[in-house]
């Protein structure tokens, strides 16, 4: 069990940020990543629809057999997902459950207990107050802000990191945020920590930042700690297993921007 891949899985792209974290700081585990690019967007998508989707990547992650899974974790790389398929998912299947939506709200929880943290997502992840209520779970004390920062994945998609228009937008959208002096600032979404200099730059240098990559890879390995299913030693196999539901080689090109240089691991197409 412990030698194990942990399977990831986004609506997309997005969710190689959280992979890229976990690769870093568990490198001697092995992964394998789902991205539905058949079916992105997610936040525009129902409660429904969504959970869905969630159960069917989950299972097909786990494999056909409840009892011999093919993954030990199942980490949900996807704020919407997380936030609508979560909870099931943790009650449903053999494996352990981590989203990035918990993983960031216990962050920033632990940073400031009684203090104001500042969210900011996309449209329809501030709008759901899925942070404010799993931050209040924890730290019912806190005050909690939200922004939505629409445009940021479109900026990251186009490569736009370092672009005065990105700096611009960010300051459309942040400037007011950050007049507030918020003690953490959260990065909801997980295309987000691509634009982390041009955000952090518009608040304190000494506010700390939560971003889903951090996070959940401490989720993560001390979750694996807990049940005793840490990899133990160098890897065996590949490292990566990618799988897309639409469009490998598109993905393949969009993946150098996230992952920093060619993806290590082939990709292949999945159709349900």
């Amino acid at each position: 069990m412990r030698e194990l891949p942990i399977g990831v899985f986004d609506s997309g792209i997005g969710g190689l940020t959280v992979l890229r974290g976990l690769m870093s700081e568990l490198p001697h585990e092995r992964f394998v990543y789902f991205g539905d690019t058949a079916r992105v967007p997610y936040g525009t998508k129902s409660h429904d629809v969504v959970l869905r989707y969630s159960k069917e990547i989950a299972h097909y992650l786990l494999g056909p057999n409840p009892k011999k899974p093919a993954v030990k974790m199942i980490v949900i790389a996807c704020n919407t997902a997380s936030a609508h398929a979560g909870a099931a998912l943790a009650n449903e299947l053999p494996a352990p459950v981590i989203g990035v939506v918990k993983a960031g709200a216990q962050a920033a929880a632990r940073l400031a207990p009684k203090g104001t943290i500042a969210v900011i997502g996309t449209k329809s992840t501030i709008a759901s107050s899925v942070y404010a209520k799993e931050i209040k779970k924890i730290a019912p004390r806190a005050t909690v802000l939200g922004q939505a920062c629409s445009l940021f994945v479109s900026l990251v998609e186009e490569g736009w990191l370092n672009h005065p228009v990105t700096d611009q937008t960010a300051r459309i959208y942040l400037s007011g945020l950050a007049r507030k002096k918020p003690d953490v600032l959260v990065l909801g979404c997980t295309h987000y920590p691509m634009l982390e200099p041009a955000i952090a730059k518009l608040f304190k240098r000494t506010t700390p930042i939560v971003d889903s990559p951090t996070a959940v890879a401490f989720n993560v390995q001390e979750k694996l700690m807990e049940m005793n299913l840490a990899a133990a030693g160098k890897t065996r196999g590949a490292k990566v297993r990618f799988f897309v539901s639409d469009d490998p080689e598109g993905f393949r090109r969009a993946a150098r921007l996230f992952l920093g240089g060619p993806l290590p691991g082939p990709v292949r197409l999945v159709r349900f």
